[in-house]
């Protein structure tokens, strides 16, 4: 008969294509794991998994039977949130994933928020790549993600939480009036300086800039913002920065800001998690410390809002 140790088992093995990794992951013996997928091939009269030198490699039926593994794994998971969501909210721990263009400067605001007024609640935190991210969330090692909308799954749902502007970032001695346009032309004698591969807001920017060829510009590629801005400082190009991001990485006025004019481009930040799930009081009530701690990120101290705040004051002392 199936057992759910052996499903788990299954489990462990496509996603680590080994068998030591997989009874490592398990804590269990290598012989042990490998026992049980044997069982477990014998019950269902089919071979599951190819047993290699180099590793563990699913038949085209083991890749169906762990998809569907996969499944019941997570209703399982999920029939003890069903018992956790009777406690106090946010109570249980969430594991949580985040986009690393989101998880430096909402986290700092985030945590202590977080710590003083539940601090029983265990984040346990994973920064990685949306693809990433996504597959963890499907394969239920993560509960809930923070990252840009939309994500088009029909077992993932999601809450848009807020917009995210982009604002243009210059070397200081860089000069532009006013706000500006973001069209190609407004590249055309400066090296676009954006996120390597697999960053979403690489995608984004070029989206943004109507620049779908990137051959078509000078670009660079980097794996945070802030080598992109240390770039920028030192008049290597221009690039696009989350209004989130402005606060820190744009402090000491190191590179100048300028907004776009509108309507202002910007990305959607929200949360998302399994359909399936049934956390989604915990998963609102953190929503709303998330988008206190988006809010306190889109209030730069940068010189566009220090020359707004100036004018404001002349303004009402006239």
């Amino acid at each position: 008969m199936l057992s759910l140790k052996q499903l788990r088992y299954l489990d462990a093995v496509a996603r680590h294509g080994h068998f030591g990794k997989a009874a490592a992951h398990c804590a269990v013996s290598q012989p042990a794991l490998s026992m049980q997928i044997q069982e477990l091939e014998q019950e269902l009269g089919v071979q599951l998994v190819e047993r290699r030198r180099q590793g563990a490699q699913l038949t085209e039926a083991g890749r169906e039977v762990a998809r569907r593994a996969q499944r019941i794994l997570n209703e399982v998971r999920d029939i003890g949130d069903v018992a956790r969501q009777s406690r106090e909210p946010l109570s249980a721990p969430v594991r949580f994933g985040v986009i690393p263009t989101i998880a430096p400067y909402v986290l700092p605001a985030l945590l202590p928020l977080l710590r003083e007024s539940h601090p029983a609640l265990v984040l346990q935190v994973r920064e990685t790549h949306t693809q990433q991210l996504v597959s963890d969330l499907l394969e239920g090692t993560l509960d809930l993600l923070l990252l840009a909308l939309p994500i088009d799954h029909a077992e993932i749902e999601t809450l848009l939480l807020c917009e995210d502007r982009f604002l243009l970032a210059m070397p200081p001695e860089r000069i532009l009036r006013g706000r500006v346009n973001a069209t190609p032309e407004l590249f055309q004698h400066d090296r676009l300086l954006l996120l390597e591969e697999g960053h979403c807001l690489r995608d984004q920017a070029l989206a943004i800039c109507n620049l779908r060829q990137v051959d078509s510009v000078d670009t660079f590629g980097a794996s945070s913002l802030a080598t992109i801005v240390q770039m920028v400082a030192n008049g290597m190009g221009l690039t696009l920065l989350p209004e989130i991001s402005v606060k820190l990485e744009a402090v000491g006025g190191r590179v100048a800001i300028r907004r776009f004019a509108d309507p202002e481009p910007s990305r959607r930040l929200g949360l998302a998690w399994r359909t399936t799930c049934p956390r989604r009081r915990d998963f609102t009530a953190l929503g709303a410390f998330i988008l206190t701690a988006i809010r306190s990120c889109q209030r730069p101290a940068s010189p566009i809002s220090a020359h707004r705040a100036k004018r404001t004051r002349g303004s009402k002392s006239r």
